[in-house]
């Protein structure tokens, strides 16, 4: 299996009317995501904020359920908390995902509820993470967007852009948590 890395992107990110915007940590983003990560396997869970202050605010929400009471509570929480860093660009996750191996190849797939041309199937994408056995020189990074998508530029950088998730209706906007456990319920799930 290669290496499998996810990153929640708060900017630059899409709001609504497609402004590009700065979106907030949530609480249950951090809780939620880290535990799919830690569930699932995945080696690093990123947040990915430019503001130091968004940085200290997940440190103190992390912090609680590392140490002291929260930690005494619930082990779980802290294990899967385990997972996360805290980096201001995605460029500063790349540079990690490649600090043990400066030639690794990293495949970035973004997610979106929209189709773009290099679009990847969710059995294509689990066979390339599960199936090259090239662990040292390969790593994928799911990238995934807070407020209503990740920017257009990063999109175009993304080696694939992963199918989106379809209900049985119209309606299409599901939160990022949800999306992440049902995305990596699909490539690493039993």
């Amino acid at each position: 299996m290669s290496i499998l890395d996810i990153a929640l992107v708060h900017a630059p990110v899409y709001n609504k009317n497609m402004e590009v915007i700065t979106s907030s940590v949530t609480n249950l983003d951090i809780h939620d995501i880290a535990r799919c990560a830690a569930t699932y396997g995945v080696r690093s869970y990123y947040i990915v904020h430019p503001s130091p202050a968004q940085h200290d605010l997940t440190r103190r929400i992390m912090g609680f359920w590392q140490e002291g009471v929260g930690a005494d509570y619930n082990p779980d929480r802290r294990e899967a908390f385990g997972h996360v860093k805290l980096v201001s660009t995605l460029q500063e996750v790349r540079e990690d995902i490649c600090r043990d191996n400066p030639k690794k190849k990293i495949y970035q797939v973004a997610t979106d509820a929209r189709l773009y041309p290099n679009t990847i199937g969710y059995e294509d994408l689990r066979e390339r993470v599960h199936g090259h056995g090239r662990e040292e020189e390969e790593a994928y990074l799911l990238v995934f967007g807070t407020g209503s998508g990740i920017v257009r530029e990063e999109m175009e950088r993304s080696d694939y852009i992963l199918r989106p998730i379809y209900g049985p209706g119209d309606y299409n906007h599901l939160s990022v948590r949800s999306a992440a456990a049902i995305i990596l319920d699909r490539l690493c799930g039993q």
